[in-house]
């Protein structure tokens, strides 16, 4: 590789400079350099990374399809939760805003980056402002706290310090947190379809609803994966998205038969959306919620150290869960150089830090990459056109709202099973002969599905990496970086007794 910022990241975000550099190294979907047969091929690189049109808009539309369900989930997470004023935003108004905002920030993405990467409101950073912070603040002073981590990030990502992090991160934990991925989106498969679930007094999960499947939509999972797998196994094109349609339909026929209710009313119902054909196929979005936060008032409600602690809980979920997954998904789709770095790694970066700020600012929370890309991935998407699709549905989403309920969760979770599966092959990529990669790399596979959370893995991994590296007589092995971000990761994991400490 000529250049450490890949594919023309040193000049306009726009640049085509990535035409003049040798086909990429690595990935079983890259080519050999072919002359480009339109401008939208010269644009995205499609032909030169080896997939077509047809494959970009397959891609996209299951990638959509598959996390569809955050215009779904985050009115449910956010609207669900009163502030300390009492006051609660209004779920119409959040799948609105959710909407347009992972709709605007993913088609910037597919534009600037290039990549089949979609990005939506972040569910661990939602859930972490309606438990942990409007409970201090109001929600337009939480939003606020949200641009201010938005504004570090891409400060972190243009200065090049994100960049720095992640070229210092050795090649075996970058594979594991790529496995570590594939293991953690299966495991919310497993989850979202009621096929694993909480005990009341036990182990901490169980298969199904106490060791048995009970569940119809749960054996509708377990088709769609069957299905799925089938296809993808016989490389028939299109296979995730047809296995994603013909579970759909089997599912409106089960629905339409037995009238299943939600799994909150009914254990053995459906586990979120009811599918059922819509009796109102159009709905007019509002965007009230749009503008309506409050850059420093939870500075001066809850105090400069105790905000400064949540603005650094939300930078270090947000900065280091996006660069995970955006390595994981890289490596999926056969586009990460063998250093590990992509194409256009810095505008990836600055473009994912202001989806951050976008999200403070439509009161959604922070937008950030998301790991369900992998399914589109799967499918075939390897360039920013499939980003394109995605955003297109998510901005026709905001008017067709009913439309985004007719897929069940338990279909899309069939289709994160199988790219989970997919994505464990990076695992070839770690030397566990050597128990100083092996035990690293171990911890941060199985921390991410264990904690649910890739930045908990991550952390995990880093400071392991340092002290065992460090201990056993090969310091040399560690970057500095590594060891300034594995402090950052000590304090984040005990930052519960520091805010309590801050509080008294």
């Amino acid at each position: 590789m000529t250049s450490s910022i890949p594919d023309g990241d040193a000049s306009s975000p726009f640049s085509r400079t990535s035409e003049t550099l040798p086909p990429l190294k690595t990935g079983a979907t890259s080519t050999v350099d072919v002359a480009p047969r339109n401008a939208l091929d010269r644009y995205f690189g499609i032909t030169r990374r080896g997939s077509t049109v047809g494959r970009e808009i397959r891609g996209g539309i299951v990638t959509f399809v598959t996390m569809a369900y955050i215009v779904i989930l985050n009115p449910l997470i956010l609207g669900g939760t009163k502030d300390v004023a009492h006051h609660a935003l209004q779920a119409a108004q959040i799948g609105a805003a959710t909407g347009l905002t992972a709709g605007v920030m993913t088609i910037l993405f597919g534009l600037i980056a290039r990549l089949p990467f979609a990005l939506a409101a972040g569910l661990g950073i939602n859930s972490f402002l309606a438990v942990s912070v409007v409970g201090q603040v109001t929600w337009p002073e939480a939003m606020g706290l949200v641009v201010i981590n938005g504004i570090l990030i891409v400060l972190f990502g243009a200065t090049g310090i994100r960049t720095a992090i992640f070229h210092a991160v050795p090649q075996p934990l970058k594979a594991a947190i790529t496995v570590g991925i594939g293991l953690f989106i299966a495991f919310i498969g497993f989850v979202d379809s009621g096929f694993v679930n909480r005990t009341q007094g036990g182990p901490p999960v169980q298969l199904g609803d106490g060791g048995s499947i009970t569940s119809v939509p749960t054996l509708i999972f377990l088709l769609g994966v069957v299905v799925i797998g089938i296809l993808v196994a016989r490389k028939v094109p299109g296979g995730i998205l047809i296995g994603i349609v013909a579970t759909t339909i089997v599912a409106l026929i089960t629905q339409a038969v037995l009238q299943l209710g939600p799994s909150f009313k009914d254990p053995n119902g459906w586990h979120m959306t009811i599918p059922q054909l819509p009796s109102s196929w159009v709905t007019i979005p509002d965007f009230g919620l749009v503008g309506h936060f409050d850059l420093f008032g939870a500075f001066g409600r809850i105090g400069a150290l105790s905000a400064t602690m949540l603005v650094f809980t939300l930078v270090f979920s947000n900065f280091f869960d996006a660069m995970g997954t955006m390595t994981g998904l890289a490596k999926n789709a056969g586009l990460a150089y063998k250093d590990g770095t992509f194409p256009r790694l810095r505008s990836a970066f600055v473009v994912e830090g202001f989806g951050a700020v976008a999200g403070g600012v439509t009161s959604t929370s922070s937008n950030t990459v998301y790991v369900d890309s992998a399914s589109g991935i799967g499918e075939g998407a390897r360039t920013g056109l499939a980003s394109l699709v995605v955003g297109a549905l998510f901005l026709l989403s905001m008017f067709v709202t009913p439309l985004t309920l007719v897929v069940p969760i338990e279909v899309g979770s069939a289709a994160l099973v199988v790219v989970g599966a997919m994505m464990m092959a990076q695992i070839r990529e770690i030397t566990f002969d050597k128990f100083a990669v092996a035990l690293p790399a171990f911890l941060t596979i199985v921390t991410m599905p264990l904690t649910y959370s890739i930045a908990n893995g991550i952390g995990v991994g880093f400071i392991s990496w340092a002290l065992i590296n460090a201990l056993s007589g090969r310091a040399r092995k560690v970057h500095w970086l590594m060891w300034v971000v594995a402090a950052g990761f000590a304090l984040y994991f005990v930052r519960g007794p520091v805010e309590h400490l801050l509080a008294h």
